[in-house]
């Protein structure tokens, strides 16, 4: 996918790259510089042009146990400033959206353009972009020409191994025991070093006022003081009812960036009202958390050349980012102690078969089988290849996170490109993925969102007990690997 990625987006072709990226888009750009202007439409087409959907994919945010995507989200890629704009706030926001997790099938991903005017009813459980997960403060997560910026924003040094040792300075300057008590409740993985540069960014896009410690020195009204102080606080979420207030000075300098020596200072503020807190901007999720291949790097877990490229290359420059795992082939023969002899097992004519016992016999065998007989050690291992094999779980985890081609490659690298699956856990694993992929058609179609959200999944039920499992498994696998939902639903 990355590979793919990359090389349409190399000569400009960004709808192509969204396409090996799994990213459905649904983006006109005429229609945008009819509405809103040629200007916004050309700042939305170079945004687009350089947009590396892989890169997106990478660090979108993701959800234990499996590592799926966070289902239901829109996040902000960006946002553009038009008088034409039906939105609250005066902006049309570049968006991405993960389906909802009933619709989830292959772990696609779509962008649009959102101006405020969506009138018409819509599967998505949350059409508006996210407070807490927006990417248009962290363009490097997403943009090919910022990526290089990722070692500075998560703080990691240019060896990628950053320095630890601010948080524990952070927690060292900490002099209230109440807010002693409330930083100990941060969990370890949090990125508190970055948290002050990142606020300081956050309250700058939302064009919240910023005072010096000169500023809060001089004499002001009290009410003026308490709603001036108010704009700089900013909530960090890490869990369900786990958030801190932190209150932000900016560093001195008019750019608001830190000079030599200096940087934006906060505190935990434990006084804000809790009725209040809606009303603060929430830190990104991005800009919360410890970036997961940093810690994975410093814990000696991952290599460089596991990263994604752009990631690797900004995160460890120097290092050497050759492969050093290559696919191994199955073995082509397998042993089989069958009637006191070593028997093998191996693709003959694009099925498994068993290679020393004639077709007549085999034939014998299915036969006193399908009459409550005993079969053949060997036909006993085929079978159970075909129906329960040892490597389903790799197969139902490919299929989860969208890689129905490698799921039919391995499929076929040890069953054989002609096998005829039979019932059984891997069957029921194809046709669930296939079941699920109708749905995620039928959510894409938008023909049933003034129905209600139950209805795309009550016809995909349907569809499946009208016959889906008619023994044509190979054939649906190789669609479904097309990513073609119209010949799914056909």
């Amino acid at each position: 996918m990355i590979d793919a990625a990359t090389a349409r987006r190399g000569v400009g072709d960004w709808a192509g790259a969204c396409a090996a990226a799994h990213v459905d888009t649904d983006i006109d750009l005429r229609a945008l510089a009819r509405k809103h202007g040629r200007e916004l439409a050309a700042r939305v087409r170079t945004d687009l042009r350089y947009l590396a959907p892989d890169l997106l994919r990478w660090h979108l945010p993701r959800v234990a146990p499996d590592g799926l995507l966070r289902p239901g989200l829109t996040l902000a890629l960006a946002r553009y400033a038009s008088e034409t704009s039906r939105d609250r706030e005066g902006f049309v926001h570049l968006v991405v959206r993960t389906a909802p997790a009933w619709a989830d099938a292959g772990q696609r991903i779509s962008l649009a353009v959102r101006d405020g005017s969506d009138a018409a009813p819509s599967l998505h459980p949350h059409p508006r972009p996210n407070r807490r997960y927006r990417l248009d403060l962290h363009r490097h997560l997403w943009d090919a020409r910022r990526a290089g910026e990722l070692a500075m924003r998560c703080g990691a040094s240019p060896g990628g191994t950053g320095d630890p040792g601010v948080a524990a300075r952070f927690v060292a300057g900490v002099t209230s025991p109440a807010d002693r008590g409330l930083i100990e409740t941060v969990p370890t993985n949090c990125a508190v070093e970055q948290w002050a540069a990142e606020a300081v960014r956050l309250l700058r896009a939302e064009q919240r006022p910023m005072t010096s410690r000169a500023e809060k020195a001089s004499p002001q009204p009290v009410s003026a003081g308490a709603a001036r102080a108010s704009s700089q606080r900013v909530l960090v979420r890490f869990g369900a009812r786990r958030h801190v207030v932190l209150e932000v000075e900016p560093a001195p300098t008019a750019s608001g960036e830190p000079a030599p020596g200096w940087g934006p200072v906060v505190r935990i503020v434990t006084d804000h009202p809790r009725g209040r807190l809606t009303a603060l901007p929430i830190l990104p999720d991005a800009a919360t958390w410890t970036l997961p291949d940093l810690d994975l790097l410093r814990a000696g877990a991952i290599t460089a050349d596991r990263l994604h490229p752009l990631v690797a290359e900004a995160l460890v420059p120097m290092a050497d980012r050759s492969p050093t795992r290559t696919r191994t082939s199955p073995p082509r023969t397998h042993l089989v102690e069958c009637r006191g002899e070593t028997h093998r097992i191996g693709l003959v004519n694009g099925t498994l078969s068993a290679l020393d016992h004639d077709p007549a016999e085999v034939e014998r065998e299915e036969l006193l089988v399908a009459l409550t007989g005993v079969a053949l050690p060997c036909l006993r291992v085929i079978d159970a290849a075909h129906r329960r094999p040892d490597w389903i779980d790799g197969v139902r985890e490919r299929l989860d996170h969208g890689d129905t081609a490698g799921a039919l490659t391995v499929v076929e690298d040890l069953l054989g490109p002609g096998a005829v699956l039979r019932d059984g856990p891997l069957r029921d694993a194809i046709d669930r993925a296939a079941r699920r992929r109708i749905t995620y058609g039928l959510y894409r179609s938008e023909i049933f969102a003034g129905l209600g959200k139950d209805a795309p999944r009550t016809l995909a039920d349907r569809l499946q007990r009208a016959g889906l499992r008619q023994g044509r498994d190979r054939k649906l696998l190789q669609r479904l690997a097309r990513h073609d939902n119209r010949h799914v639903l056909s």
